[in-house]
């Protein structure tokens, strides 16, 4: 199996049939695209556009704040009605990410917290309509029961790159620097899968993403 969970033709049908990004958003599609840094691709900012408008959460947390991208789509998506916590434990991010979400007119809705997810997660205690996730795939599974402790009831959780390029359904051996991270991934999924609190359904767009429900009792 190629590293991948999608046919090229169709990624490109579909990034040049669905309404794409422009002013501040473009940019930093462009500028990520160019220094390498991961951002969600077009389709799967699209999703969550949609996901947010559906939802309406009055609070998100997301995990992973990177440029400030996902962060801002959301805050747009809601027409800057939602309160964004979002986590990022590289100082140089958050710095850039502070300018974005400036620049971008969102200040008020999204506050970033600086530190290591794991222990800011558990010092977390107001829940939340909607996280997140899209920080160090290894960790999710270490995520995962903080996360449930912050849903609301009728929230949802979303997890971002859940199929990583298509090795956690690779049957066959998979290489030592991805073994891992594929590993746990597909421990991640079961779990989420298999939990009586959530429904979850795995959406193959972008690098896979999982939308969690959780129930309401």
């Amino acid at each position: 199996m190629e590293d991948r969970i999608r046919y090229p033709e169709i990624d490109e049908f579909i990034r040049n049939t669905i309404a794409r990004e422009k002013g501040i958003f473009r940019e930093l599609e462009e500028y990520a695209h160019a220094n390498f840094i991961p951002i969600i691709p077009p389709e799967t900012a699209a999703f969550i556009k949609v996901l947010v408008k559906i939802h309406k959460p009055g609070r998100i947390l997301e995990v992973g704040t990177a440029i400030g991208y996902s962060a801002m789509i959301m805050a747009e998506a809601s027409g800057g009605r939602v309160h964004i916590d979002t986590i990022e434990i590289d100082e140089d991010m958050v710095a850039m990410a502070e300018s974005n979400i400036k620049a971008s007119g969102y200040g008020e809705s999204i506050h970033i917290l600086l530190g290591d997810a794991a222990e800011i997660l558990q010092c977390l205690s107001t829940p939340y309509d909607m996280i997140f996730l899209d920080a160090s795939k290894g960790q999710y599974p270490e995520f995962l029961p903080e996360c449930l402790r912050l849903t609301k009831p009728g929230g949802i959780i979303l997890s971002d790159n859940v199929l990583y390029k298509g090795l956690v359904a690779q049957k066959g051996k998979v290489g030592h620097k991805h073994r891992t991270i594929a590993v746990r991934l597909g421990e991640y999924l079961e779990s989420l899968c298999s939990n009586p609190m959530l429904d979850t359904a795995v959406i193959p767009i972008g690098d896979g993403l999982a939308l969690s429900y959780k129930r309401e009792r």
